[in-house]
């Protein structure tokens, strides 16, 4: 097992393109770390580089502590898992398992006793003779990572090694990736565009936009401090709400409007947010995370109350997803277009121009609310997130 270290790690094309800028990233033997981010943010050009698969424009990768730059990928013992299965149609599991062991002249015996203990990770044993075409998306899938597991390396690199699943399959397999990763105790880096595969697998979890580094950090993190509006908004499912407010403040303490909706700002944010208050009379971005607005039995308090009338009401089974709109701006940044798209930005004007911002609220299957009639929900005044419009940095 060994460390990785990136320090400055930037990939420059031929064409001008700056797919990697000055990543700096330690990852702790054993550990799990994610790369994540939307297409062309540059997650793919970075793990190429650390497996030497892709020229080093400058920076270093280091591996256990011996700078790799100049090592071929064979010389830097690390294992990659790739999204398409690369197997060979003609041989069967055990013989596609085996092959880069015997290109490495190992015994024999050696190859068997790897081969086999993979195959019983892997929950492969009873199929070992079998060949590719015989075998579903998901054993394909683990025939590829035993392919890496008998290597024993001293790390895995996996890129979007589940894409080609569909979504039940992948959920299954993550979880299985999880597994046998803490099992095997590997250093992994592991890239992902789907956000949800990043939060549910990663120790850590690093999102890239456009070749820089935005926020490391757990999972848990990520999701409740975010460092800016793109973080925000490609982090969580559904997304979080987002609208143009305003910081504002009363009888000592601070409150938010946005539109017609004015939302008490508790102490306990404020005080962990010391620089809030500089933004008092200033317009600010405010998020409001779906499962953080609730339809009470109870009336809410004056200072938490969100009145609505509901667009859509989707059934989900074990809870329920509330469409409305607020009468308030949505926020436009261009981070955010990156996560939504330009499309979804113009559609949010449009929806704006005609009825409001779109929000979501994720509730409770007892619910009452009702499409087309409204609603008084509740807003959880200790989960509000603020971001700075001009730079689009966390408010902290």
């Amino acid at each position: 097992m060994a460390t990785i270290e990136l320090d400055k790690l930037t990939k420059i094309y031929a064409d001008g393109t700056r797919a990697v800028e000055a990543l700096d990233l330690g990852v702790d033997d054993g550990e799990l770390v994610v790369f994540v981010g939307p297409s062309g943010c540059g997650k793919t050009s970075a793990l190429r580089m650390i497996a030497g698969l892709e020229d080093i424009t400058a920076g270093t990768v280091r591996v256990g502590g011996e700078v790799v730059n100049d090592l071929p990928p064979r010389a830097r013992d690390m294992a990659m898992v790739f999204q398409n299965y690369a197997l060979y149609p003609h041989m069967n599991v055990y013989a596609n398992m085996a092959f880069g062991l015997k290109m490495r002249r190992l015994d024999r015996d050696e190859i068997r006793r790897r081969v086999e203990s993979a195959a019983r990770i892997l929950g492969l044993t009873e199929v070992l003779g079998k060949r590719p075409r015989h075998l579903s998306g998901g054993q394909r899938q683990r025939v590829a990572m035993g392919r890496a597991i008998v290597r024993e390396p001293q790390a895995f690199l996996m890129d979007e090694p589940l894409s080609n699943l569909d979504a039940k399959l992948r959920v299954q397999m993550r979880a299985e990736i999880a597994r046998i990763q803490r099992d095997l105790g590997v250093t992994t880096i592991y890239v992902t565009h789907d956000q949800s595969e990043a939060m549910t697998l990663g120790d850590r979890v690093c999102v890239l936009r456009n070749g820089l580094l935005q926020q490391a950090d757990r999972p848990q993190v990520l999701y409740d401090r975010p460092a800016n509006l793109f973080v925000a908004g490609f982090i969580g499912s559904p997304g979080m709400n987002l609208v143009e407010a305003t910081i504002g403040e009363r009888d000592g303490g601070v409150e938010v409007t946005f539109g017609p909706h004015t939302l008490g700002v508790p102490a306990s944010v404020v005080a962990a947010r010391p620089t809030l208050r500089d933004h008092v009379g200033r317009p600010v971005a405010l998020g409001i995370r779906p499962e953080d607005v609730d339809d009470p039995a109870a009336e809410p308090p004056a200072d938490r109350r969100l009145d609505v009338v509901v667009d859509i009401r989707e059934d989900m089974g074990s809870e329920i997803y509330l469409h409305f709109a607020v009468d308030a701006a949505p926020v436009t940044a261009e981070p955010l277009r990156e996560v939504l798209g330009d499309e979804a930005i113009a559609a949010a004007g449009e929806q704006t121009h005609r009825h409001g911002t779109p929000f979501v609220a994720r509730v409770q299957r007892g619910s009452m609310a009702r499409e087309r009639e409204k609603a008084r929900l509740a807003v959880d005044t200790a989960r509000l997130h603020f971001f700075d419009l001009a730079s689009g940095d966390g408010i902290y």
